[in-house]
């Protein structure tokens, strides 16, 4: 920024300015020569969406430096860890939402060394970041692979690749096309977990699990989006052809978790349901019947099934793949 290039009258904001970090900044930036330092009439509270909001909209800052933040010893963390982690990621996010929301040109933020894992080898380096763990803590987080299940949704842009892909064949079979065109080669690999199986997980990582830090939650099996598109294609009952745009980008090649934190846990590793085994135990008897509201997007998603002279109707949502 103190480069020959910086044009010295860019509106700067920055965030935290009456503090340590914040009012050295402002006074290298003044020595280097800029000039129009955002500051505000009255204390402006980071924490409000409103007022932050309201600043960036008036002032439209060019840069921002956010150095703003609650911060304090090992004992004031440890005797307010909740008030830490909230009061800085409302800052956070206000500031950065409204920078993003009103063109700011570059934003920097300003952390601190406390981020990089407790024993991280010296010298730490910038690759020491989330090597390790950190400071200790009683939250346990779950990282479930590719759900599917019930309350998933059908929309066009939105919806994930499974209910994307059913919605696309059944909407081919209906309009009579010829072919379905679907994105990349159909290599890439992916692992699916109904919802169900990640509720079991949760429930267990509650009631049973002691550890801590983050647990991956899979369901040990994978599936090409090339097979899932197969399979999707014969459940609907779409006869056309399946066409592979090799133009348009695959995505990550393989995304397949390490789901052994919870090998201990012989009910969820056997209750695992595979996409491709649960659509092969579904035949052709079934078809889809939808209700298209007038603005395009599905207004009631239901399956029929027909069988043995007998018909059921059940919502897609509660579906059981």
């Amino acid at each position: 920024m103190g480069g020959p290039d910086t044009d010295k009258s860019a509106k700067i904001f920055v965030a935290g300015y009456r503090g340590l970090v914040g009012s050295g900044i402002v006074r290298k930036l003044l020595q280097f020569g800029f000039t129009n330092l955002l500051k505000t009439h009255k204390e402006l509270d980071l924490t409000r969406q409103s007022d932050v909001e309201a600043f960036f909209s008036q002032e439209k800052p060019q840069f921002v430096i956010l150095s703003a933040a609650n911060v304090g010893g090992i004992h004031t963390n440890n005797t307010y860890p909740s008030d830490f982690i909230s009061i800085n990621l409302q800052i956070q996010t206000n500031v950065i939402d409204s920078s993003y929301r009103n063109g700011v040109h570059k934003l920097i933020f300003l952390g601190s060394s406390c981020i990089y894992p407790k024993f991280a080898p010296q010298l730490i380096t910038e690759y020491a970041l989330l090597t390790g763990p950190l400071e200790p803590t009683n939250e346990c987080s779950a990282m479930p692979t590719n759900l599917y299940g019930p309350n998933d949704n059908f929309h066009p842009e939105n919806s994930h690749v499974l209910l994307a892909l059913i919605r696309r064949f059944h909407e081919a079979k209906v309009s009579g096309a010829n072919e379905v065109v679907v994105w990349g080669t159909g290599l890439p690999l992916r692992e699916f977990l109904h919802v169900y199986d990640l509720a079991d997980a949760v429930v267990f990582l509650m009631e049973k699990y002691s550890g801590l830090g983050h647990v991956n939650v899979g369901s040990g099996k994978e599936v090409t989006t090339k097979e899932l598109a197969e399979l999707v294609k014969e459940v609907v009952g779409f006869e056309g052809e399946l066409v592979w745009d090799s133009t348009k980008p695959d995505g990550t090649p393989q995304k397949f978790m390490d789901s052994s934190k919870l090998a201990n846990w012989d009910e969820l590793i056997d209750s695992y349901k595979c996409v491709p085994k649960s659509f092969l135990s579904i035949d052709r008897y079934w078809t889809f019947q939808v209700d298209i509201a007038q603005d395009g997007e599905f207004e009631e998603e239901t399956y029929a099934l027909e069988r043995n002279d007998k018909k059921a109707i059940l919502h897609v949502s509660n579906m059981y793949f």
